[in-house]
């Protein structure tokens, strides 16, 4: 309960169709903004005690709201589409002989820990960084400020397999 006494129940049950309404305004979709809403509603739940004691539970489930929909925007904008889908699969060399190149993996396991889980988080779980800041408990722009730093420590300290034997030499 809050100040005024209104529970979760009654909250809901007294605003989820103006918040229904919002979803609406902001995504154009009856069914994006049910998700919308849904998200919001269980965030709240969550939060509810501390929530309801400032006496804004509507402005907090429309923030949640918002950043939802900012975030399903910013994912489908990386989106490419495309004419017809390929017949076949690309498979790129250079990224197979990476995978495999130990040298990467004792590179990796060099790099800071934040800076480690950063990179594993976006190329190998395919993370947004507000998925990671979230996962990680930083801001994006530190995601962001940590991925830039690993990646430039691994080009300075780690050659490909390939590149190292490119000019005669070979490790045996």
């Amino acid at each position: 309960m809050n100040d005024d006494g209104v529970t979760y129940e009654e909250f809901v049950a007294t605003r989820a169709q103006a918040l229904l309404r919002y979803g609406y305004v902001l995504t154009g979709n009856a069914h994006d903004a049910a998700d919308l809403l849904q998200e919001g509603l269980i965030r709240l739940r969550g939060a509810w005690g501390r929530v309801a004691n400032k006496s804004d539970p509507e402005g907090y489930v429309r923030r949640i709201m918002a950043r939802q929909h900012i975030s399903a925007w910013r994912r489908r904008r990386r989106e490419r589409l495309v004419r017809s889908v390929p017949e076949g699969r690309y498979d790129d060399p250079g990224l197979d002989r990476a995978e495999h190149d130990p040298r990467l993996w004792e590179a990796l396991t060099a790099l800071p820990q934040r800076q480690r889980a950063v990179l594993v988080l976006r190329y190998y779980e395919d993370l947004s960084d507000e998925e990671i800041a979230e996962t990680l408990g930083i801001s994006r722009g530190t995601v962001r400020s940590q991925a830039a730093r690993a990646l430039d420590k691994l080009r300075a300290d780690w050659r490909p397999a390939a590149a190292s034997t490119a000019g005669g030499h070979h490790d045996r």
